[in-house]
């Protein structure tokens, strides 16, 4: 972030300034305070407290495009790959599902600010759980349909996403379906270790959401609060989020790191906490900045039904959008 830069963020028409101080521990969250989170993949957490919070929309930005081309940290035959090595773990038992991912980065000049594209994307591509933050050392310019958590008093909501199709493509097949439920299962079993006894429910199973260019299989899953505990004891038992991790979560996990390296803040989460509520996206369809590379994530679900070269097209469909509008394809 450039010098001078106000640090900020905006979720959901909250847009929050006057930075008070970061840390990247989470006891250290207060009741009385706004506070901004991403957390990574691997469980690493920013937290960055604001002083002034208001309702507002996403403030102007000059539009700044990106010039050179996203590459790939896996091509087509690497993904293939990977995919079939997931299949045979699953055939031995070792997991029942892994969410397969690859990075997308782009050569960007060190003062490109992730603010007009994110402008741009609330225009192109308005997603549910969209979100902003830049501070020092951090830029984050999310689109991301999926609620991880959502907390108001003692009632917690997620919403994995599982199963994607192009707008108006054919329904979806049993593998979506499938898959779908047992993440939902799985975010049960989560929420099972913060709830209390018999307070979970599923009010919806394998609802059909519309987004641009791509439809969702989405479920949500509530429960209430057991007394007394923190953020992160509400927060960590439940990462990494199931949806973007797999079943069961320690062994996907374990594979996904010996496949992809580090995720970093793709597929953590990310948004707000304040007092006894909080709003957390899953951090998907979603760019960021390492020092002068513009990165961007994407991936598919594996199960042994998965077909290979069509797991490799879905990550492909959920990129192309965002990745236009990143190159000024669509504005």
């Amino acid at each position: 972030m450039n010098a001078g830069v106000e640090p900020i963020f905006w979720m959901g028409n909250r847009f929050a300034t006057g930075l008070q101080r970061v840390t990247n521990d989470p006891r250290e969250i207060t009741k009385d305070g706004f506070w901004a989170v991403s957390i990574s993949f691997e469980g690493q957490w920013t937290c960055a407290k604001f002083e002034h919070v208001v309702e507002s929309e996403f403030p102007r930005a000059q539009s700044e495009f990106v010039s050179s081309k996203f590459a790939s940290s896996m091509d087509r035959d690497a993904y293939i790959s990977y995919v079939q090595a997931i299949q045979e773990d699953i055939s031995n038992g070792w997991v029942y599902q892994v969410n397969a991912c690859r990075i997308l980065s782009a050569t960007i000049s060190k003062d490109f600010s992730l603010a007009g594209l994110f402008g741009s994307i609330l225009q192109n591509n308005p997603a549910p759980h969209a979100s902003y933050l830049r501070i020092p050392g951090v830029e984050i310019a999310s689109a991301s349909p999926e609620l991880f958590l959502k907390r108001r008093g003692s009632t917690v909501t997620s919403s994995p996403i599982k199963g994607t199709r192009p707008t108006g493509g054919a329904d979806f097949g049993s593998k979506d379906t499938a898959e779908n439920v047992m993440i939902v299962d799985l975010i049960r079993n989560d929420l099972g270790q913060i709830c209390k006894d018999g307070s979970i429910d599923v009010p919806r199973l394998l609802g059909v959401e519309h987004h641009p260019g791509i439809d969702h299989l989405v479920s949500d899953v509530t429960g209430e609060l057991k007394d007394n505990l923190s953020w992160s004891e509400i927060i960590e038992p439940l990462l990494a989020p199931g949806s973007v991790s797999g079943a069961p979560k320690s062994s996907a996990v374990k594979i996904i790191a010996k496949h992809e390296k580090e995720r970093g803040i793709y597929c953590g989460a990310i948004g707000w906490i304040q007092g006894d509520a909080c709003d957390l996206a899953v951090a998907i369809r979603t760019f960021w900045k390492e020092s002068e590379t513009l990165k961007f994530g994407t991936g598919a679900g594996i199960t042994w039904a998965s077909d290979a070269a069509s797991e490799w097209e879905e990550t492909q469909l959920k990129a192309e959008r965002l990745i236009k509008i990143a190159s000024g394809e669509i504005s």
